[in-house]
């Protein structure tokens, strides 16, 4: 990553951080929580493959870890993890995500620079990211917020509070405890 690529990023979130204060609101900001059907969403991916949440209801579990910015440092870090952790996952009935506000070209670029083997989502037009509450404007960068949705399209867990370093394991390891806290579907031997 050029220091100049990262400086701007850094600069753009200061940016957005400090007009936040100026830019007009898009109405009452979204406060989604836990029991809340979680907004549908249609998404680019990294990987060139388009991602609906429905496609997923009865059969995974979906973790949606919104980030502000590609290509800068905690974000990097961040996404790094899921890619390096992703053993974390296995065996898990999951299937999970980073999202921004960037570009799908720009995501495409910061995926392969990380070597993930799991999809980068787009949302520049920042439709999706107002649903979740993660945006007010359409001039935002995300919050780093990360969404874990049930098998029944309602929102398990919201972390607002997430630690870059180990966010990948964090999630693993509240999903692992909310599977052991429900009860297994009868014949289900993968739990």
């Amino acid at each position: 990553m050029s220091m100049l690529k990262m400086w701007s990023g850094i600069l753009a979130i200061v940016f957005n951080l400090v007009s936040q204060k100026f830019v007009q609101r898009q109405g009452p900001p979204v406060e989604l929580r836990v029991g809340d059907v979680a907004p549908d969403f249609v998404l680019p991916g990294s990987d060139g493959k388009t991602y609906r949440l429905s496609d997923f209801r009865g059969q995974k579990i979906v973790v949606l870890a919104w980030f502000p910015k590609a290509f800068t440092p905690g974000c990097t870090r961040e996404c790094r993890i899921f890619a390096e952790q992703s053993d974390a996952f296995a065996n898990l009935p999951v299937i999970y995500f980073t999202a921004s506000v960037d570009t799908p070209s720009e995501n495409k670029k910061f995926a392969e620079s990380l070597r993930a083997k799991y999809p980068i989502l787009s949302d520049p037009e920042r439709k999706v990211a107002l649903a979740y509450g993660v945006v007010n404007s359409q001039k935002d960068f995300a919050r780093r917020w990360t969404f874990i949705i049930g098998l029944d399209g309602k929102i398990l867990h919201i972390d607002k509070n997430v630690k870059v370093d180990t966010h990948a394991r964090d999630v693993a390891d509240w999903i692992k405890d909310y599977l052991k806290s429900k009860p297994a579907p009868a014949g289900d031997q993968n739990r």
